[in-house]
């Protein structure tokens, strides 16, 4: 392991302190300058330093955001993101948040200070059994067992988060951060990650090297390990396509001539067929997920005899979901470095048809692309109904799709954008490119709503430099749109752009799938509602958008107004109600009823 150094002055030897003091210079040495989260007099002693130790605490509306915020800005940052809270129920409404950084694998630390030790199990104000909420979605809990331990305890936490790619736990009894301690500060040590074992590594390099149809999924393993000018030289190597595992767009640039497009629900045709005729694929810092690999467009595109490599971080993920025929247990960046360098001087089977594959790559990204151009509006029969209906409804309602893509060509280059669950959102995949690492943040395999604008202030935190824009559907946005408030009082300037088709359509279009129209709880269409007009009474700015040629116009001003005068904007696009394919058709069926009264509900 190697140490770090973060550049901020930290005490140095043994010397005596406070719990509270050798909390705060631990977080100082690993440094953090940010935290996320509500105040509380449960850690109100260490707080009290936090400002001349440099570290700014960012009050937010719900604890659920300060964990989403969290992740957003480790996402954005590739360092630690924190978060805190009021032991109890402070605490237990961050639980959401770091299952989803759990699954986007983000180096969080939660930071849970508890009831006193003199009360726990009288049953006290705010008292919980913490440790038991997160066990599931950390790679380690710290409990600190005395306060002379708490450096020690804090320290493990963020080395953890970072060598195990994932959030973990910092509980603190509150009686803990005070009194005196004699410690000292340890210094942030950091996993050298190599290659992988040299017998995988070229076990890899013979089945690529007698490949004809070599195809590389670019995961997100790849973006944690800023490995993707590795894996465009491997690519260029060997003309292999590129695809993107699911919700990880980012992880390949779409200007490059090789990429394909996005793997999983509502992603790139192109990218599907052309994995689908692979014999060798190499999965590069992706756990194949089953989402990103189920059947879309009625294609089961995932080739079942193909030889796969995989390649991952965390050895456990190796094989688990798809049969594998290597397995290499290391870093992306470091494997794909290595794969290319015995790659480099060997005659390659694919080398023969590297100009003919690069025209069948453009031919079939073309296809897709005018495919994409042309599907203006979902052709299903219930979406066609609910445009025609749409009509005669007072107003002027878009279409999903032409949004979209009026929203993708107005795209800054170094755009940031998160998006929330959904059935627009998921949509999104196949309109969302992106030229740069660590610029898309989605909710991942957790898949929960409330997500996209808490994290897209958390990455613009990170990152202010770079324009932020978060994508919600009406139903996932009322969940999250309080947040609004800490955007504008904390001057961490967002765009949010909110797909006003009043209705939960992702579990809605299960009911027009599955059970014949019966829509049950899936409406959200309020006379008069208006979330522009929220946006504006908490401070920052509201455009409601019905014509199809001020979508472009309205995220262009918004940016330019986050950018140059730091003011947060929702944009309110007013959609019809049409929907994309069903979010999981693998996992419902048609309804069977047994009892008379229910005969009907077939």
């Amino acid at each position: 392991m190697s140490e770090q150094n973060t550049g901020r002055e930290v005490v140095q030897g043994v010397q005596k302190m406070t719990p509270s003091e050798a909390f705060v210079e631990t977080m100082v040495a690993n440094d953090v300058t940010d935290i996320f989260g509500i105040m509380g007099s449960a850690f109100m002693d260490a707080m009290d330093i936090f400002a001349p130790a440099g570290i700014r605490l960012v009050p937010v509306v719900h604890e659920q955001g300060a964990a989403h915020m969290a992740d957003g800005y480790a996402r954005a940052s590739g360092r630690h993101g924190v978060v805190i809270g009021q032991n109890g129920p402070g605490i237990s409404n961050c639980v959401t948040g770091i299952a989803a950084a759990y699954w986007a694998h983000s180096p969080v630390v939660i930071v849970t200070p508890e009831a006193g030790t003199n009360g726990i199990g009288l049953g006290g104000f705010q008292e919980a059994n913490q440790l038991p909420m997160f066990q599931e979605f950390t790679k380690y809990q710290g409990h600190v067992v005395n306060p002379a331990r708490m450096a020690e305890f804090t320290a493990r936490c963020f080395d953890r988060a970072m060598s195990e790619n994932g959030p973990t736990q910092l509980n603190i009894p509150r009686d803990y951060f005070y009194g005196e301690i004699t410690t000292e500060i340890p210094k942030p040590r950091r996993v050298d990650r190599g290659a992988g074992g040299k017998e995988s590594l070229e076990a890899a390099a013979e089945l690529i090297a007698t490949a004809k149809a070599p195809v590389i999924v670019s995961g997100g393993g790849v973006v944690m390990a800023d490995g993707v000018e590795e894996c465009k030289a491997l690519a260029e190597r060997l003309g292999a396509p590129v695809v993107n595992s699911y919700q990880h767009n980012d992880s390949f640039p779409a200007s490059h001539p090789l990429w394909c497009g996005p793997l999983g629900y509502q992603g790139s045709k192109a990218g599907m067929k052309l994995i689908s005729e692979a014999d060798v694929v190499i999965a590069l810092g992706t756990r194949l997920g089953p989402f990103g690999t189920l059947p879309q467009y009625g294609q089961a595109y995932w080739p079942e005899n193909a030889k796969i490599i995989q390649v991952d971080a965390d050895h456990t993920m190796l094989g688990l979901v798809k049969k594998i025929d290597v397995g290499i247990c290391g870093d992306a960046k470091a494997v794909a470095t290595e794969l290319t360098q015995l790659l480099a001087d060997r005659t390659l089977t694919s080398d023969a048809t590297k100009t003919e594959r690069a025209a069948r790559i453009k031919a079939e990204k073309d296809a897709w692309e005018q495919e994409l151009s042309a599907w203006t509006h979902e052709q299903d029969e219930y979406s066609l109904d609910v445009i025609e209906e749409a009509k005669h409804e007072e107003g002027n309602w878009l279409h999903p799709r032409q949004v979209l893509r009026e929203l993708e060509l107005a795209m800054p280059e170094n755009v940031m954008i998160s998006t929330d669950i959904g059935n627009i959102n998921s949509v999104a995949h196949s309109y969302l490119r992106f030229e740069k690492p660590r610029s898309f943040f989605a909710p991942m395999s957790f898949g929960n709503c409330g997500y996209a604008l808490p994290t897209i202030i958390g990455a613009k935190a990170a990152a202010p430099e770079r324009p932020a824009v978060a994508y919600a559907g009406d139903g996932a946005w009322a969940m999250s749109m309080g947040e609004v408030l800490t955007a504008v009082r904390h001057n961490i300037p967002v765009t949010a752009v909110v797909f006003r088709n009043r209705q939960w359509g992702a579990e809605k279009k299960n009911q027009v799938e599955f059970y014949n129209r019966r829509f049950v709880a899936g409406e959200l269409d309020n006379d008069g509602e208006s979330f522009a007009e929220m946006a504006r009474s908490m401070g920052a700015e509201g455009i409601v958008v019905d014509q199809l040629e001020n979508v472009g116009a309205a995220l262009k001003d918004a940016l330019n107004a986050q950018m140059n005068d730091g003011v947060t904007t929702v944009i309110e696009v007013m959609c019809t109600r049409e929907l994309g394919d069903p979010f999981r058709r693998d996992a419902l069926k048609k309804p069977v009823r047994m009892l008379e009264k229910y005969k009907d509900y077939v």
